[in-house]
């Protein structure tokens, strides 16, 4: 009985060790997600420098986690197997709100922008002056909008221009046309339209190609800024490895003996460098959602005017507080 007490607790001590030893070489290494937005191989070639980099500023492994989707990185946040990890805005969102993550940081694009733009434009000598112009006098303006499946042409024009002003796009206008951005921004040079949405990286390719036309062409209107992406790690990382961290990527490519490397290897990733960032950068994208859900709600013929109420009455109370936020 009692060699039998002194295995079981030999054992237990193994077990003990063992869990000691981990945690011990888990506090040794971070891993790094990286979102599947093209081959492992191509990310890894690409962000692997960067890491190699990180762990000898950090004093610690930094391991490349890949997965075969977006969905892979935000579990393996979920459940401790990744601390940090580059994501979309959406991916990053799911990573905050299910995964125990925190924004910190987020890319800045090679022309040191950080975000693109949903933008409304009007003829150049219209009388139209603003956004409140438009939604005024909508009765009698043909209006072209982008894609329902465009970010920048749809979605986002939808929340900001038309949801907050309990306007119907579908109803509200004398014409309403869709068509892709360069197609809306050629249509008010040539006064085909009153108004319509672009997103602001074609109207500088069309400035950069047609010179001529874009000149015809004045902005009205410009949303929130479209966030970059963001970097996201675990909550729960000690303070003193957050601040080691957010100081590697805010200094990255900018100063110190490597800046010249580093900001190669920036261009490769096509990014100029990093800037310090919050859950806030999220709020958009939020309200974007929200609003896409209520779109889904108010065109759902199943549900019962009940239902329909309580859903929508939900919605509407989310977008009230993010708009105080």
């Amino acid at each position: 009985m009692l060699k039998k007490l002194m295995t079981t607790a030999a054992l237990a001590f193994a077990v003990l060790a063992a869990g000691a030893v981990h945690a011990q070489e888990a506090e040794k290494s971070l891993n790094f997600g990286i979102i599947s937005t093209e081959s492992s191989k191509n990310l890894k070639q690409d962000w692997q420098p960067v890491l190699d980099e990180m762990s000898k500023k950090l004093g610690m492994k930094v391991n490349a986690f890949f997965a075969s989707d977006y969905a892979g990185i935000i579990e393996g946040m979920r459940f401790g197997k990744v601390q940090m990890a580059w994501f979309g805005n959406k991916s990053a969102m799911e990573a905050v709100d299910r995964a125990g993550g925190e924004v910190f940081a987020h890319v800045v694009n090679p022309d040191g922008s950080e975000g693109y733009y949903s933008m409304v434009g009007v003829p150049k000598d219209s009388p139209i002056k603003s956004i409140d112009d438009i939604v005024k006098n909508a009765k009698v303006l043909n209006f072209g909008i982008g894609d329902p499946n465009s970010t920048s042409g749809f979605l986002v024009p939808g929340y900001y221009i038309f949801a907050k002003n309990n306007l119907d796009s579908k109803t509200a206008f004398k014409t309403i046309r869709s068509a892709n951005h360069e197609s809306n921004i050629l249509a008010i040079a040539n006064k085909q339209v009153d108004a319509a949405v672009f997103a602001s990286d074609t109207m500088d390719r069309i400035t950069a190609r047609l010179p001529d036309m874009a000149s015809k062409v004045r902005v009205v209107w410009k949303s929130p800024l479209i966030a970059a992406d963001p970097l996201v790690w675990r909550k729960d990382l000690p303070q003193a490895t957050k601040s080691k961290i957010k100081d590697f990527f805010l200094s990255y490519g900018k100063t110190g003996p490597n800046a010249v490397q580093e900001k190669a290897q920036l261009e490769k990733l096509q990014f100029s460098g990093f800037k310090d960032s919050t859950d806030a950068q999220l709020n958009p994208v939020r309200q974007l959602e929200l609003f896409k859900d209520k779109n889904k709600i108010e065109a759902d013929t199943t549900l019962n005017l009940d239902d329909k109420k309580a859903k929508l009455d939900d919605i509407n109370r989310k977008l009230t507080e993010l708009a105080k936020a």
